[in-house]
């Protein structure tokens, strides 16, 4: 009889199991940028609402001051302060009118503004002194 020649053949081993440890540089460098993506992210989103933080509060004195139009300008020039400074917040009412059509959604004239300091000043100025501060641009240049 002749031998067979596939018993010759060795037997068949599998191969090992591949370690996931330790992980491979494009892995690890791909685990720092996620890593600092996240954290520039959170930072900016941070940043974002502290920047935001005064007009937030603005909203919410507005609904205590809804029956006080005086009241209701000062939050306007304190926002106004706030983000632009004391330059933009302390002009004429002539300036001042035409930054808070800048600065916000609403059209005001400078009768307006003017009869705020009436001894009985005009009611029909609350919506749109409320309007003015809910749609207040924070981030609008002035000098352009």
């Amino acid at each position: 009889m002749t031998p067979s020649p596939l018993d010759a053949l060795n037997d068949v081993l599998p191969p090992e199991q591949v370690s996931w440890w330790p992980l491979s540089l494009p892995m690890w460098a791909l685990i720092l940028i996620t890593i600092i993506l996240l954290i520039c992210f959170g930072v900016f989103t941070y940043r974002r609402w502290q920047f935001s933080a005064a007009k937030r509060e603005a909203i919410k004195l507005s609904a205590d001051y809804k029956n006080d139009p005086l009241k209701l300008h000062g939050l306007l020039k304190r926002l106004t302060k706030h983000y632009y400074g004391n330059q933009a917040s302390s002009q004429s009412s002539a300036n001042w009118c035409k930054t808070l059509n800048s600065l916000s959604k609403v059209n005001f004239q400078e009768a307006d503004i003017v009869s705020l300091y009436n001894p009985d000043p005009n009611n029909d100025l609350q919506p749109k002194l409320i309007e003015a501060i809910k749609t207040y641009k924070t981030k609008e240049r002035l000098d352009v």
